[in-house]
């Protein structure tokens, strides 16, 4: 016995309920008019992941429930089987659902056991699990349904799954990307894989959503009666919406084979390179970010350094040159060559570019302020001076962004951020930041690639290579360099690696040979700079561990790691 299962990797919107039903069905009329007669979608796809207090609200449940009776009557018509995931209301609260509809017809649900609570995750505030599973016999298949987390334990649902008869389990997901994160998933499903030796459908979403992005990669492993090392089968796309065939068969006493069906496209999609893979993510979140919230365009500060020539050439690549707009806003600390570099990236990427020196506005503030800070002994004079600049430039900035209906972007990277190193209502100003978890480090690591994969196709690179090479600096005062404040940045995000992104604190760093006083000074700059963190833009998480919902500390804090 055998049938023709899709695989739908799909790009939902959080809360459009309606747009996200005709999704649904345009890719299931797709995957019938391929010979499927069974299409998979992901987690909580009819609500779009994650739908935080949307799902407090009476009404956005009650405009779910009358999406879902209308998607299902349109399902009658479309020739094909479903199974989708939704929210569905209990006795007790909530349950993630997914739901199997055969011909326009709810044939059961199932309920997701494991509700992740770290990390990015507060499913338990939403949410109340699972206890039961289902075996649904399909075409001579006993299908059992797993969701997202149930997959990443030993235990139950799947145990309780293989000893009711499942053959094969299909498991839905909403995966949020971080670094390697697809090699995570495909080990951890192995293991299950070799726990109970059923074969597992594994399908992901795919889209930014504020600072998420999922990054696709749905895929299918076969068990091997013969082997530990299950096989892969087919591998979706990522950072891009997929629809993968599989062709599914099972005589009695044998194990359920899968085999990709004939496709233009390689059955197992290649790994991305680590450089690939973050670029894509910060990608295809700053796509989703602008073409989801209705923005024409951005708007950012190009100032001949390094990042906000990284940022634009996401911007460019990403949404087109003609829908990036630079403003490059020279004082008198401004280099000669931070202005020709500027240019030269503009042609470069066929951006516009616009300079608006601000030496003018800075007299005018200095003159406005002079009588007020005169006598103040206790005021940094010079910070005073130099946070000027970037406010200025941040209004400069907005007026351009709100005239043209565009969105602000900001340029400082995660270092950065980690340590103060930005201005409250300057350049942190804005309202999303394409480097925001990306160290200095990496920074420069998908500069190069960016400029190298450039080479590679025969094209000018996009970087210019002075950029490349030059010491890093905000350009606030005569001959500032990052390193007057800071130190070297591969001790800084060495030492911001394992406090911010692995919670260790000082022992660690001196046995990893860091220097005491310059880890200390390094952890109490994060830690008073956690206020500036909060009022900061969101931007796509890349690491294990961003700013945001993965670090959340008290603003007024009285604990001292050191």
């Amino acid at each position: 016995m055998e049938f023709i299962l899709a695989i739908a990797q799909v790009n939902p919107h959080v809360g459009a309920l309606a747009n996200n039903a005709e999704l649904l069905l345009n890719v299931a009329r797709r995957a019938q008019a391929q010979g499927a007669s069974l299409v998979l979608f992901p987690e909580l796809v009819l609500t779009g992941y994650p739908p935080e207090d949307l799902l407090h609200k009476p009404l956005f449940l009650q405009q779910l429930a009358e999406t879902e009776q209308r998607l299902h009557q349109a399902l009658v018509n479309v020739g094909i089987d479903v199974i989708y995931g939704t929210v569905r209301p209990g006795a007790e609260g909530l349950f993630n659902a997914a739901l199997f509809v055969w011909a326009g017809q709810e044939v059961g649900m199932v309920s997701k056991w494991r509700l992740p609570n770290y990390s990015v995750f507060d499913e338990q505030r939403y949410f109340i699990p699972g206890k039961t599973v289902r075996v649904f016999p399909y075409r001579g298949v006993n299908l059992g349904i797993t969701i997202c987390e149930d997959m990443w334990h030993t235990g139950d649902p799947l145990a309780s799954l293989s000893a009711a008869g499942a053959k094969l389990i299909i498991n839905l997901n909403a995966s949020p990307y971080h670094m390697g994160k697809q090699q995570e998933r495909e080990r951890m499903v192995r293991q299950r894989i070799v726990e109970h030796g059923l074969p597992v459908i594994y399908v992901n979403q795919v889209g930014g959503q504020d600072e998420l992005v999922f990054d696709g990669g749905s895929f299918a492993i076969q068990a091997e009666a013969d082997s530990a090392t299950p096989r892969m089968v087919c591998r979706c796309r990522f950072y891009a919406e997929d629809l993968r065939l599989l062709r599914v068969s099972h005589l009695p006493g044998t194990p359920v084979q899968l085999q990709a069906v004939a496709d233009p496209l390689p059955a197992v999609t290649l790994l991305p390179s680590l450089e690939q893979e973050v670029y894509e993510a910060l990608s295809l979140g700053l796509k989703d970010y602008v073409a989801k919230n209705g923005f024409t365009g951005v708007v950012l500060g190009l100032s001949g350094g390094i990042d906000s020539a990284l940022t634009a050439v996401i911007c460019a690549d990403t949404l087109g040159a003609n829908h990036v707009d630079a403003l490059m806003m020279p004082s008198r600390y401004t280099s000669a060559e931070s202005l020709t570099d500027a240019a030269e990236q503009a042609a470069l990427l066929g951006i516009a570019l616009h300079t608006i020196p601000i030496d003018a506005l800075f007299e005018l503030f200095r003159t406005e302020l002079a009588g007020l800070l005169a006598d103040d002994q206790s005021c940094a004079t010079d910070v005073t001076d130099e946070n000027i600049q970037p406010r200025i430039r941040a209004t400069l900035l907005m007026a351009v962004a709100n005239k043209r209906h565009k969105l602000l972007i900001t340029t400082g990277n995660k270092s950065e951020m980690s340590v103060g190193y930005a201005t409250l209502y300057g350049d942190m100003a804005g309202g999303y930041s394409v480097l925001k978890d990306l160290l200095k480090g990496m920074v420069y690591r998908l500069a190069v690639a960016r400029n190298q994969w450039a080479t590679e196709r025969g094209e000018q690179p996009p970087i210019p290579a002075r950029v490349l090479s030059k010491a890093p600096t905000a350009e606030l005062r005569p001959n500032q360099k990052d390193s007057d404040s800071l130190p070297p940045y591969p001790i800084l995000d060495r030492i911001l690696e394992l406090y911010v992104e692995q919670e260790q604190g000082l022992p660690e760093m001196i046995a990893a040979g860091i220097d005491p006083a310059v880890a200390t000074e390094v952890i109490r700059r994060v830690d008073r700079n956690e206020y500036k963190r909060r009022q900061a833009p969101p931007g796509v998480r890349v690491s294990r561990r961003a700013f945001g919902k993965d670090r959340r500390y008290p603003l007024t804090n009285g604990f001292y790691i050191p």
